[in-house]
């Protein structure tokens, strides 16, 4: 998010445990100069793709952050270079998921220990906000020790398939393009009404 009305009139919700905002000048929902109103009530998450570990560092103190995540093709120790540097910091690493995945959680094998959460998000041609679905069911062949955050195209009719995903290890999911208004401003009642279905 990025407009500094629509980010207090969801904090205000107090529904959501994190916000995020995006750090990658490729993509419509870039957060190119500081809101007037960061949350106060979630966590702030920094998403960023291949970025310099200086570059992030300055954006945790600017933005106050919470967590980073870390959405382009950052290596292992890259990860763990950037969690030794602010060990405050909670880290999540996205992986696209497509149809043929197969060998999708033995790349993830490798950040395990060096990550608190893993995304997995639809596969696209360029990091993320595709607004498409992937097939969760391919999420079961998961047996890592990493916990996850589902992604991918949740939109308010997605309401019945994510109460009844289970997995282990899932313990959120992210909402973005499917409650939107425009590109980084969301439609807050959409978003409030489907949080308050999800846990009823």
């Amino acid at each position: 998010m990025r407009d500094a009305e629509n980010i207090r009139a969801l904090d205000e919700k107090r529904l959501i445990d994190w916000m995020g905002f995006i750090f990658y000048p490729q993509s419509p929902r870039y957060v190119h100069e500081k809101p007037t109103y960061l949350p106060k009530n979630c966590r702030r998450v920094g998403v960023f793709v291949n970025e310099n570990i200086l570059e992030i560092l300055k954006k945790i103190d600017d933005y106050q952050l919470d967590g980073i995540q870390l959405h382009g093709n950052e290596s292992p120790e890259f990860c763990s270079e950037l969690k030794n540097a602010r060990p405050g910091i909670f880290l999540i690493k996205a992986f696209s998921i497509n149809k043929s995945a197969k060998n999708l959680f033995e790349n993830t094998n490798a950040y395990e220990n060096r990550c608190d959460y893993f995304l997995f998000d639809t596969a696209t041609k360029g990091y993320g906000g595709s607004g498409k679905q992937f097939d969760w069911n391919i999420l079961q062949a998961y047996h890592g020790s990493t916990p996850f955050l589902l992604s991918g195209g949740i939109k308010p009719e997605s309401i019945k398939a994510c109460s009844n995903f289970r997995h282990v290890k899932c313990v959120g999911i992210d909402l973005n393009s499917g409650f939107e208004i425009a590109p980084a401003f969301k439609d807050v009642e959409q978003i409030s009404q489907f949080i308050q279905q999800l846990n009823s």
